[in-house]
């Protein structure tokens, strides 16, 4: 339930623990972003964000393949000695040419750009310097290295691109002349900073998923090569399989004893990561918005209950109690070979009552939907979207994945239960596809947004507010089933933004959140482990910001259905919203205030 973001997986997030596509919020006024990506203005634009781009594909050219830039295609990211310094050095060196461009720069539409590239330059080097102080730089390097490799060998990109992941894997395994085995480059940051005062070493949970993963990861990457009929990569995939296997035997000497039970990170290190996602408010106001909500949401879902049990006929179920509604839900699971055909019937529907309703415009060509594979679900074992390249994209579009099983947990090869019967159909795919996420980054694709708004403005908060609030959009047009799922979800949501905080304060244990996740918000039990895993090691401070962003656009538009009255169209509403691009909230709501508002109320006399 969430979206991969362009230039996220990438091995200096893991080492540096800054995604280079989650950067900080700018603080200039937005305006509309309607103009087209061939306007002068963002053309312009564009040039000043080449320069960040630039700087970070010096030590991360995957991110930059990823988004497509395809002169990075066959490159290998940078963990060469002093990689904080060096790269520190790059980030300033570039935030010293976005000032000079913006002291020259008379265009308030470019300068606002260049705040965002700015303050993300700014958030970068703060992550960097952070997790130099206080983190071991421990680097799962079997999941980058599928990561990397499932970006190039994609159906969807050019076969000459495609045809560059064997260069990279030769680099990455040290057979490209000039190249370092990236296993050797990881060890020796990792084992450089061993016994220095107040570094902490990774999760030990996190160690030992990355250890059982190596094989389900090596079939993985050997599958896509096979695949994509890869020709002459034999000798490159023996060496790789290798290096990851030694690779794992050195964790185990030297990380394991090392790692940390206790997953909780520096205050300030958490502190960063919230303000990172994009949550500008206390960890404790959080909590407290959430619980209330939660219980609300918990309220709603024991009201409807008794609507799903009499329609569906349930028998045997006592209709005043939710959980045991949902469990006939779940029991009349659909099978894994039917699975993808099931969703993609309801993805039409959904399309189907999209245009009737006049909820949002939406494209006429089909939606991509699949199921994950299993070194997928191992790197991401929640259902999520995999957005399409935002620069020189050649008509590939964003996909929905959906993994039917948790193989990074303990427990392998259970299943979930969570996705896989017709109640959670819809709001699943109202999130990650259509109105959610896939027609988030389809807008900005079709539409033409600045690279500065679509790249660096990016922040948890103002993706997964969206697909949230896509989902509530589309709950009165679902079955009752339907709607008692979609229910479930925000329940979830609410419990995220009370627990992840929680956890990372010290003020509930892993265990208690667990029971919460099991019993109350009824998620199957590999579901749970990977939230928790999330919470306290895969992407702790992230979780919160789909309540919080949901809130956000749910507050903006009451206020602005309120400021219309009568003249207020939602169609027209939630198109501007998706014309923005990935603004931050508070840049959203000036946007709305300062042109939806006037224009509409002009528009409509």
């Amino acid at each position: 339930m969430s979206v991969i973001p362009k230039l996220h997986q990438t091995v200096l997030a893991a080492l540096l623990s800054t995604a280079f596509a989650m950067p900080a919020m700018a603080a200039a006024p937005a305006t509309p972003a309607a103009a087209s990506a061939s306007s002068a203005w963002v053309d312009a634009s564009n040039r000043n964000a080449a320069i960040v781009l630039a700087a970070q594909a010096r030590f991360s050219p995957e991110n930059a393949s990823d988004t497509g830039l395809t002169e990075y295609d066959g490159l290998a990211a940078d963990l060469g000695p002093k990689i904080t310094e060096r790269y520190v050095a790059a980030m300033q060196q570039a935030r010293a040419q976005l000032q000079q461009k913006l002291a020259a720069e008379k265009d308030e539409r470019i300068r606002q750009d260049l705040q965002i590239l700015t303050n993300a330059v700014d958030q970068e080097i703060a992550g960097a310097q952070l997790e130099a102080k206080h983190s071991l730089p421990w680097v799962d390097v079997p999941q980058m290295v599928f990561g990397s490799m499932q970006s190039l060998l994609q159906e969807q990109r050019p076969a000459a691109r495609r045809a560059k992941a064997l260069e990279r894997l030769q680099r990455y395994v040290g057979q490209y002349p000039g190249s370092t085995p990236i296993t050797q480059q990881a060890k020796a940051r990792f084992t450089e900073k061993i016994g220095q005062k107040g570094l902490a070493g990774p999760v030990r949970l996190q160690v030992e998923q990355s250890l059982e993963n190596v094989p389900t990861y090596v079939a993985g990457i050997r599958k896509l090569f096979a695949d994509m009929k890869i020709a002459g990569a034999d000798s490159a995939l023996a060496a790789m399989e290798q290096q990851l296997n030694d690779y794992a035997a050195w964790e185990k000497q030297v990380v394991l004893p090392l790692s940390r039970t206790d997953f909780r990170m520096a205050p300030e290190l958490y502190a960063f990561r919230l303000k990172q996602v994009g949550i500008d408010i206390e960890p404790r106001a959080l909590v407290e918005r959430a619980e209330v909500a939660y219980l609300e949401t918990r309220a709603a879902m024991q009201a409807l209950a008794p609507v799903v049990a009499a329609k569906l006929a349930l028998k045997g179920v006592d209709g005043s109690d939710y959980r045991q509604v949902l469990r006939a839900l779940k029991s009349d699971s659909i099978p894994d070979a039917q699975l993808e055909a099931h969703y993609k019937g309801v993805n039409t529907q959904l399309e189907e009552r999209i245009r009737a309703q006049r909820v949002v415009d939406v494209p006429q060509r089909a939606m991509t939907m699949r199921l994950a594979s299993s070194a997928e679900s191992a790197a991401q074992p929640a259902p999520h979207m995999r957005p399409p390249p935002l620069i020189g994209n050649t008509g590939e579009h964003g996909q929905f994945v959906l993994p039917v099983s948790n193989p990074a947990a303990s427990g392998k090869g259970e299943a979930y239960d969570d996705f896989n019967f017709a109640g959670a159909a819809w709001t699943l795919s109202a999130h990650e596809g259509r109105p959610g996420h896939e027609l988030q980054f389809s807008a900005m694709v079709e539409r033409g947004v600045s690279q500065a708004r679509s790249l660096y403005a990016f922040n948890s908060v103002n993706v997964e507010g969206w697909a949230l609030y896509a989902e509530a959009e589309m709950i009165p047009y679902e079955p009752a089933e339907g709607q008692f799922i979609a229910l479930q979800f925000r329940m979830l949501r609410a419990a995220r933004a009370m627990l992840d905080p929680m956890l990372n304060l010290g003020q509930v244990t892993r265990e208690e959140a667990g029971r919460i996740l099991t019993d109350e918000v009824m998620l199957s039990k590999p579901m749970a482990r990977q939230e928790l895993d999330r919470y306290t090691f895969n992407m702790p401070g992230q979780a919160g910001s789909y309540f919080y962003g949901y809130t956000r656009i749910l507050q903006l538009r009451a206020e602005t259905e309120l400021a219309l009255g009568d003249k207020f169209d939602r169609l027209a509403f939630n198109n501007f919203l998706l014309g923005q691009g990935l603004l931050p909230p508070e840049l959203l709501a000036k946007a709305v205030r300062e042109h939806f508002i006037p224009e509409q109320k002009k528009a409509r006399g």
